[in-house]
């Protein structure tokens, strides 16, 4: 037997815990997601995106690439600690005032959007695509597994958006507070899956109402892997928008699915009316 020394010890249980984590995000948001849309098959059927389904070699592949993935994303949470350990990055692990958490929160989620514009349409270039992207783009009909299914290149530029923005914000004097970072690890699964549901969410006027347009749908990012070089944006629109990079009958497409739930809705109030 081979003694090894406390400190490794130590390391392998806290790499254990982070691996966890991240794996635990991915496996709670997609399973959550895949057994509502079958407790609610009916509903998620008139509310599909395309005809097209995943086959069962689709959602291995998705479910062992995103297995990989989250194990990288425990390698970049491992190098923040470290970072912080050596006192380039400020994160605030003890008490802290709630308003606090919710603008760092905000921050990081609209930070990462631009972030994951950028990154994503760097991908998509012709020199890049094929070693980096591709991988996630084999699911052109993606489902709630599919939020993580990335090549390992891609996986990292992915992930590498914790340490920079965390040593960005600790060069400019502000320490983030753990809980802003937890509750963002959260959205960012949570609406990753939701953009791959396959099944349109959000009820029909969305994209017509000037409080709710901004907010990606399903439909958005759908019409990404189904079509291309469209909708690079995660959470907003704004950055398709502002780019011209958003796809040119998006909202057409969005009304045309939940246009097939309200009639499908309609259709046994008229059968029951009377004569």
């Amino acid at each position: 037997m081979i003694d090894l020394p406390p400190a490794f010890d130590m390391f392998a249980d806290r790499m254990m815990r982070v691996i966890y984590f991240d794996m635990q995000r991915y496996l709670v948001a997609a399973g959550f997601f895949t057994v509502a849309l079958l407790v609610f098959r009916s509903w998620a059927r008139r509310k599909r995106i395309q005809g097209r389904r995943a086959t069962r070699k689709d959602y291995t592949r998705e479910i062992a690439s995103s297995l990989r993935t989250s194990v990288i994303f425990a390698l970049t949470t491992f190098l923040t600690l470290g970072l912080r350990e050596l006192g380039l990055v400020k994160l605030k692990l003890e008490t802290f005032a709630l308003f606090t958490v919710v603008w760092q929160t905000a921050l990081m989620i609209l930070a990462h959007d631009a972030y994951f514009y950028w990154m994503h349409r760097a991908l998509h270039h012709r020199r890049l695509f094929r070693a980096t992207h591709l991988h996630h783009h084999k699911s052109r009909t993606p489902t709630p597994w599919t939020a993580y299914s990335f090549s390992s290149w891609e996986a990292v530029t992915e992930a590498l958006f914790i340490p920079l923005f965390m040593l960005a914000t600790s060069t400019l004097g502000l320490a983030m507070t753990g809980l802003a970072v937890f509750l963002f690890l959260w959205h960012m699964i949570v609406r990753n899956v939701i953009g791959h549901l396959g099944v349109e969410l959000y009820p029909a006027g969305w994209v017509d109402n000037r409080w709710t347009r901004w907010w990606n749908t399903t439909t958005h990012h759908d019409l990404h892997h189904s079509s291309g070089n469209t909708n690079f944006g995660l959470y907003f629109t704004w950055w398709d928008r502002w780019m011209g990079t958003e796809h040119p009958r998006y909202r057409e497409e969005f009304r045309k699915v939940t246009a097939r739930t309200r009639k499908a809705e309609a259709e046994p109030q008229r059968e029951s009316a009377p004569a």
